[in-house]
């Protein structure tokens, strides 16, 4: 009997519950459709839910339109404010654009175990931050990636055209970098060589150097210290003739 009234008030309970879920459902539902901006608002938070979760990346290519590609300094701790006002004064670009790509680069950084300062160092070597520049070998954008070669690293971005987006250009660049440099067993050096020719590159020309002093002279700048960029060293040199 005592089981018998305990089984019939469960059925009664979750009969409940599940009536009065239906009745949340139904009149979420009819907002849902009163309200034309409600459902419009939902459908972007899923969908942007659905990427942070990188559910079914494969067909849910990352939308780049939303993005913000430029960023305030005053935004950026002190370090990576001062590294990205050092950087444009360097390349003669905007502050705003390069604040942006410092935060990814540190971003990143967290994500694959690279130093920032070396990922921001392979950019400024290979394209002196230009992200449409392209090589007569079809390399592209900032980190200069053979397009060709890694089209399939381009799918979750939206496709090849997205080699020319910075922040997608550098999160793809940080991925063949990070390979290049387990395919040498983690050696550093080889993996920037590796990174810029493959097994075919025999001399680099300096490019694993100019790569490691342009990281040396970032981490200088992060620390507060006043590093002179190239401009004012050629300028000061020209006031001592």
């Amino acid at each position: 009997m005592v089981m018998s009234d305990l089984g019939r008030g469960l059925f009664l309970l979750t009969h409940s519950g599940l009536a009065m879920l239906g009745v949340a459902g139904l009149l979420l539902v009819v907002a849902l459709w009163a309200r034309p901006d409600w459902l419009a608002a939902s459908q972007q938070q899923l969908y942007q839910w659905l990427r942070d979760q990188q559910v079914l990346l494969s067909w849910l290519p990352e939308d780049t339109t939303h993005r913000v590609t430029a960023l305030d300094l005053s935004d950026l701790p002190a370090d990576q404010a001062a590294v990205a006002r050092w950087l444009g004064k360097k390349y003669r670009i905007a502050p705003e654009p390069l604040a942006a790509l410092v935060a990814e680069a540190h971003v990143l950084s967290k994500k694959v175990g690279l130093p920032a300062h070396l990922i921001l160092a392979v950019m400024a070597i290979e394209s002196n931050f230009h992200p449409y520049i392209q090589s007569p070998a079809g390399a592209q954008g900032l980190m200069q990636v053979m397009t060709g070669v890694h089209a399939n690293r381009y799918r979750s971005y939206g496709g090849v055209m997205a080699a020319f987006d910075p922040i997608s250009n550098m999160r793809v660049g940080v991925a063949v970098l990070v390979d290049c440099i387990k395919r040498k067993d983690g050696a550093l050096h080889e993996g920037l060589r590796y990174y810029l020719g493959g097994d075919a590159v025999v001399e680099d020309g300096g490019y694993v150097s100019k790569v490691l002093e342009e990281q040396a002279r970032l981490d200088a700048v992060a620390s507060g210290k006043d590093v002179a960029t190239r401009q004012e060293t050629v300028a000061a040199e020209d006031s001592l003739r």
